[in-house]
């Protein structure tokens, strides 16, 4: 007996095709949706940084919505969902070095944004150093860690310290701290700007804060050492995990800031953009000095508030700072 094939009717093909689409439609819906669902927060958190960052640049800050956007999704990953435990190896106090060495885990970077996670053991230490025209997302994952940032005093020159005009540098060359290294503030505090006026030197005009700042109009300046710069303290305090996620702008929210471990911690990062040497984003370190340490550096400050100003000092990477990479095992990212 054969099979009759009866072809359906024009009516009937139309309702079939119909239903067929909005089968393959809900269909379509329901694995996006388990898509989602299974969607890890490492790998959320991968897909927000290019939205966010993907217009961005040097010294762009992001739409406000979008940096409380950001700061959600990182707010929301934990130790686990990076495949960070605090009994690692990394976070293991040594005594082999005076200072501990300090794990990076690379997750991710483009010429937008990175990602990736600092391991630190007990009193390690990430040493004073800025973010150039970037915007930084840090997520402390657990422990406690001491945070002191800075950000620069506006109209504050580099290289400027209040002094008597008599002198110049090219007056007096053979007073320059270049010149004679064994007078310099480094290595005879008790020479100081205060104590011993008469061995300053005038600096240079125009190289005034009282040409950027009203107030300062009668001050002159002198050349400071090198690099140094007033800077405005604007965190100096332990954090523990989990708090909310810190962000730091290129001109505000402690752009300059120094990590030191009070316990074994871990922070993530989010760079946007990354640093990058041949694009001028060069790692800066420094060293903070009180700000009575050059006094009447040519800023009228409260004599309750000089606790709160600092002088940078520019210096080379220390011989001490040891970021060691390591291979990052938790979920793996999905480029796309």
């Amino acid at each position: 007996m054969g099979i009759e094939m009866v072809a359906p009717n024009r009516k009937g093909n139309k309702e079939f095709l119909q239903l067929a689409e909005v089968t393959n439609s809900k269909s379509k819906t329901r694995k996006c949706r388990r898509r989602q669902r299974k969607m890890s927060p490492v790998q959320k958190l991968y897909e927000t940084c290019k939205e966010v960052f993907s217009s961005g640049g040097a010294g762009v800050i992001p739409p406000a919505d979008d940096i409380q956007r950001l700061s959600s999704v990182l707010g929301a990953i934990k130790p686990a969902d990076v495949g960070l435990t605090p009994d690692l190896p990394y976070f293991r106090m040594t005594v082999a070095r005076r200072t501990p060495a300090i794990t990076y885990l690379h997750l991710y970077e483009c010429e937008k944004f990175s990602m990736g996670i600092f391991c630190l053991p007990p009193s390690g230490v990430l040493p004073l150093h800025n973010h150039p025209g970037m915007t930084v997302f840090s997520k402390l994952l657990f422990g406690t860690m001491h945070i002191k940032s800075y950000d620069w005093v506006a109209g504050a020159s580099e290289k400027t310290l209040a002094s008597s005009p008599e002198e110049t540098l090219a007056s007096a060359p053979e007073k320059t701290l270049a010149s004679a290294p064994e007078e310099t503030l480094a290595s005879a505090p008790e020479k100081t700007l205060a104590s011993a006026p008469e061995e300053t030197l005038a600096s240079a005009p125009g190289k005034t804060l009282a040409s950027a700042n009203p107030s300062l109009v009668g001050c002159s300046l002198v050349q400071a050492p090198p690099g140094v710069r007033l800077a405005k303290v604007k965190a100096d305090a332990d954090f523990t995990a989990a708090c909310d996620p810190s962000i730091l702008y290129p001109a505000d929210g402690g752009n300059m800031h120094c990590f030191t471990a009070v316990t074994a911690c871990a922070v993530l990062d989010v760079l946007g953009p990354p640093y990058s040497d041949p694009d001028g984003r060069h790692c800066q370190y420094y060293i903070d000095h009180p700000f009575s340490r050059f006094p009447d550096g040519g800023v009228s400050v409260p004599e309750d508030e000089k606790d709160g100003y600092a002088w940078l000092e520019e210096r080379e990477k220390p011989d001490d700072l040891a970021v060691v990479g390591a291979i990052y095992r938790g979920p793996k990212i999905q480029e796309n």
